[in-house]
């Protein structure tokens, strides 16, 4: 893992996306901002759930639980099928790389590590409605907010473990999870707030798999 980690850290930490400057602006995003932005609209609908009166508080943080856990399953998907989605031409490499490819390339590029609003808002927007469409407004709002605390804590657990060191055992397994990912086995690995589904599906990430490839360098 030191070797891989060495390799990374003489390659540079950001490199350029697009020809277009406003373009390449828009790819890049504080850490901050996804959660300067989406707490309030939690807040919100949190709030006109309160104000209807129509959902027993255990009822609605019940629906906020099953949100959360219905972002960790998204994350998974989202992760496995669709940022490692890979074709061999030239489209779809640069796909590849846009969803990405990048982040494999340069996994510690501060600004690229959460999803730009670009992304994130638009995904929101259709997420709401599939969710109120399904469930109703009274019980799809509170479900819609515990699937955007999910992916706040999508956003804050991928910055932290590319960024900070984490002095907690879960902390300390989460990042190797992730780490692993990256550097030794990226078929595996695809959750990163939790290892819940690559526990299910299968998909924890082996070491062996790096062992293998320093032999093969050898």
């Amino acid at each position: 893992m030191s070797e891989v980690a060495d390799q990374q850290s003489k390659r540079p930490e950001t490199c350029r996306m697009f020809e277009s400057d406003f373009i390449e602006w828009f790819s890049r995003i504080h850490p901050a901002t996804p959660f300067v932005t989406w707490l309030p609209v939690c807040a919100f609908f949190l709030h006109r759930v309160y104000a209807r009166h129509d959902l027993a508080w255990s009822s609605a943080l019940g629906m906020v639980v099953s949100g959360v856990l219905a972002w960790t399953f998204a994350e998974y998907v989202l992760h496995r099928w669709v940022f490692h989605f890979e074709r061999d031409t030239p489209r779809g490499r640069r796909f590849h790389f846009l969803m990405h490819g990048v982040h494999h390339d340069y996994p510690n590029d501060k600004d690229r590590l959460v999803m730009p609003l670009g992304v994130s808002i638009p995904l929101g927007v259709v997420f709401y409605f599939v969710w109120t469409w399904t469930f109703g407004r009274t019980f799809g709002e509170p479900f819609f907010v515990g699937f955007v605390l999910g992916y706040l804590t999508y956003d804050g657990t991928h910055y932290a473990v590319h960024h900070f060191k984490q002095t907690t055992r879960i902390g300390r397994f989460i990042k190797r999870h992730h780490m692993l990912h990256h550097h030794a086995d990226n078929e595996g690995g695809f959750g990163v707030s939790s290892p819940l589904w690559d526990v299910v599906f299968r998909t924890m990430p082996q070491v062996r798999k790096l062992q293998g490839r320093r032999t093969a360098s050898h």
